[in-house]
């Protein structure tokens, strides 16, 4: 059976999960030039080979060379579009540094104890808001960094969809980027061991 590597893509560098001590390894391109309000990964695309060829000589010295047996279970950001998303899939495939890959947003992975919750997270471009039931997101919105007002999120996230206007659901706002001040009111911060921790042990099944 594939075994799992847990991994995040934050929003300036790539977490592994080591093997011997379970703590998260970063993983960050030499002479990266990212450009504002773009995820870093975008320069991967135009050295597309030589990052993959230092991705998994990374990985080599985490999990020795045979990689083929591993699937990456993948945290990315919550605003992650389908390209992205599509893009990261074929990096690290084609990398030949894993079996296969699996990708989850931040907010899926936030509660084990909720079936319903609000998530409320940002990016290095949005802030975005969801409501999660059964692992899955039913509503998502995203705000602009720049002009994006606090208050206006949280009236939003009461009427966000029919069953958090008539029930009690959790809020859980996202620190992981340790970014979150002004959100730090509005319901449960998730720092960023917490976070951690939840995603340790992941079920790929799941993903």
């Amino acid at each position: 059976m594939a075994k799992t590597i847990p991994m995040i893509i934050t929003n300036e560098k790539i977490l592994v999960k080591d093997r011997e001590t379970n703590e998260f390894k970063p993983f960050s391109m030499p002479a990266a030039n990212p450009s504002p309000n773009i995820p870093f990964y975008h320069e991967f695309a135009e050295k597309i080979a030589e990052d993959q060829y230092y991705f998994k000589e990374f990985m080599k010295k985490i999990y020795g060379g045979k990689l083929s047996k591993y699937i990456f279970a993948i945290i990315v950001p919550d605003d992650t579009s389908k390209l992205e998303s599509i893009f990261i899939n074929e990096f690290f495939v084609n990398s030949g540094a894993c079996k296969a890959v699996a990708q989850m947003p931040m907010a899926l992975a936030l509660s084990k104890e909720f079936d319903k919750y609000i998530s409320i997270s940002k990016s290095q471009r949005n802030v975005t808001l969801e409501y999660v039931r059964n692992n899955e997101t039913v509503v998502k919105k995203y705000y602009d960094i720049h002009t994006c007002l606090p208050q206006l999120v949280l009236e939003d996230a009461k009427v966000l969809h029919i069953d958090v206007e008539y029930n009690d659901i959790p809020v859980f706002i996202n620190n992981f980027n340790q970014n979150m001040d002004e959100f730090s009111d509005f319901g449960e911060v998730i720092t960023p061991k917490q976070f951690l921790d939840k995603i340790a042990v992941i079920d790929v099944e799941k993903l």
